[in-house]
């Protein structure tokens, strides 16, 4: 019979190499001028083993707010209920089409369309919700005022970020060995090949693209 300490370190045993699996994954994203990118989407695809669970979906709010989307890209579980809400005086619209190469897709699934009524003094603001029921990117806009775009990123995987003002986004517990990375941004107009890595428990990689942020209304 083994003793409580010989269990003890059978169960270290196995756990010490699965835990020295999980690396961590720093990705700084660049633009086509060399600066960081911000808001960019990043997908670390591992190349072998079981796909991983898919993130647990979540509830989110989209306002619509002085002419724009805020917050303008948002990345969000499959499965995601996400609150659309008017918060200007003035009508609005709310288009989500598949974004990229996917909207080129005869078989894509169509998108949704939502009519918000401006806010009026002394009342809720108008809003409606929606399930994100498919994986991809989507952009968003208005029919009324084409200025106005957003875009979602409805993520399949628990290695998806958003790169932060610095163009960094940093993935904890991506397995190790080879990987695939991928980036998506708003402002792509092609989507770029995926890059092939090997993830190390420490892995820094630095990834130029082709994307030329918009300027932002203030």
């Amino acid at each position: 019979m083994k003793s409580p300490n010989t269990a003890a370190w059978l169960i270290a045993a196995i756990l010490c190499p699965l835990a020295a699996q999980a690396a961590t994954v720093q990705v700084t994203v660049l633009g086509r001028d060399g600066k960081p990118l911000a808001d960019a989407v990043v997908i670390v695809e591992p190349a072998s083993g079981a796909k991983p669970a898919s993130p647990t979906p979540v509830s989110a709010v989209i306002n619509q707010q002085k002419m724009q989307f805020v917050p303008g890209t948002s990345v969000l579980p499959v499965g995601s209920k996400v609150t659309f809400t008017n918060l200007d005086t003035w009508e609005h619209h709310v288009r989500g089409m598949p974004a990229g190469l996917a909207s080129l897709n005869p078989g894509t699934q169509p998108g949704f369309e939502l009519r918000l009524d401006g806010k009026a003094e002394g009342k809720d603001p108008a809003s409606a919700e929606v399930t994100l029921a498919k994986a991809g990117a989507m952009q968003l806009g208005c029919h009324l005022h084409g200025s106005m775009r957003g875009f979602i990123f409805v993520a399949d995987s628990p290695w998806t970020l958003l790169t932060d003002a610095n163009g960094v986004a940093t993935l904890q517990g991506v397995p190790e060995g080879a990987a695939k990375v991928s980036v998506v941004h708003a402002d792509q107009l092609l989507e770029g090949p995926p890059v092939t890595v090997n993830i190390t428990p420490v892995t820094a990689l630095s990834l130029p693209t082709q994307v030329q942020p918009r300027r932002r209304r203030p």
